[in-house]
């Protein structure tokens, strides 16, 4: 098959793809697994399969703003990476802060008024590093079209874990009482949090887990979740639409579901009416007809007293 009817058919199935989809997830995370397996079946540097991951990175993020997504959240460096040998360690933070840099100078991030921001134990990171994060949110902090999460040093766990010790500390100081914790001051002590709930989790390399990924806005909203087999640097835009698809479907499944609970609701609650209502009646005629066996009559209402 020729290259230009490889395009050609690529094309046409993208265009098949896109017009089926009718609603789009607010707030997409992004777990992009597969870069250095890439590399290993590419025969190619480690450094390369992330680099080759970045490319994708970008391209995800014009996607997401094509389709009217409002916020993109992306795993970029996890709290277990700091177990990996030191010098990829060193040559993803060589990458993270380039990128960084580079989205935050970018025109077509002021363009479309992107919001850069950092999710995770950022002090962790090598200065130059937080220096990257600094100048990347600083750059976009005005900006409120659209939102873009680098998640850096990032454990769902000990997100959650972090917070409650805070919780703990402030009730330990008197500064709450245990009955006044709720949603909101479990929100207030996570990392600098994500605008929005997830809808929707994508995970590329073939892996069916979410590894921890934004337990209290993912899984709390019951975000659904796309896994596909290709490694990151291989993730396509007919693959990114099919996820979308897969979180339509899923939704359009909740509304039925949800509507089909609300229905026998009302009609197991009409059904209870009805039952007590009958009952009520029973309960009359059996009065009336116990008055007529024992002689016993209501007293008229213009009846004279005695």
């Amino acid at each position: 098959m020729s290259r230009w009817l490889r395009e050609t058919i690529a094309s046409v199935y993208e265009r098949a793809l896109r017009s089926g989809i009718e609603e789009v997830p607010t707030h997409v995370a992004v777990i992009q697994d597969g870069n250095r397996r890439y590399a290993r079946s590419e025969g190619a540097e480690k450094s390369d399969g992330h680099r080759q991951g970045a490319q994708t990175t970008e391209q995800v993020l014009e996607w997401s703003q094509e389709l009217g997504i409002e916020e993109l959240t992306l795993y970029a460096f996890s709290t277990e990476n700091f177990e990996r040998p030191a010098d990829e360690q060193e040559a993803l933070f060589d990458l993270i802060e380039g990128k960084l840099r580079e989205f935050a100078d970018a025109d077509r991030v002021h363009e479309n008024g992107v919001c850069i921001r950092a999710l995770g134990e950022i002090d962790r990171l090598p200065e130059r590093v937080q220096d990257a994060v600094e100048y990347a949110e600083e750059q976009t902090r005005g900006y409120d079209s659209f939102v873009l999460n680098i998640a850096l040093a990032y454990g769902g766990r000990s997100e959650l874990l972090s917070a409650t010790q805070r919780i703990l500390q402030r009730v330990d100081e008197g500064v709450m009482e245990p009955s006044e914790i709720d949603v909101e001051t479990v929100q207030e002590q996570l990392y600098d949090r994500p605008v929005r709930a997830v809808d929707l989790i994508i995970r590329t390399g073939g892996d069916e887990r979410t590894s921890n990924f934004l337990p209290w806005y993912a899984n709390g909203n019951e975000a659904a979740v796309y896994f596909c087999t290709p490694y990151w640097p291989e993730f396509s835009k007919p693959e990114f639409l099919r996820s979308i698809r897969t979180y339509q479907h899923r939704e359009q499944s909740w509304r039925q579901t949800r509507l089909s609970r609300a229905l026998t609701l009302v009609e197991a609650f009409r059904e209870t009416e009805t039952e007590e209502a009958q009952r009520i009646v029973d309960g009359l005629e059996d009065v009336t007809e116990s008055d007529e066996r024992t002689g016993v009559s209501l007293p008229d209402e213009d009846a004279e007293s005695a």
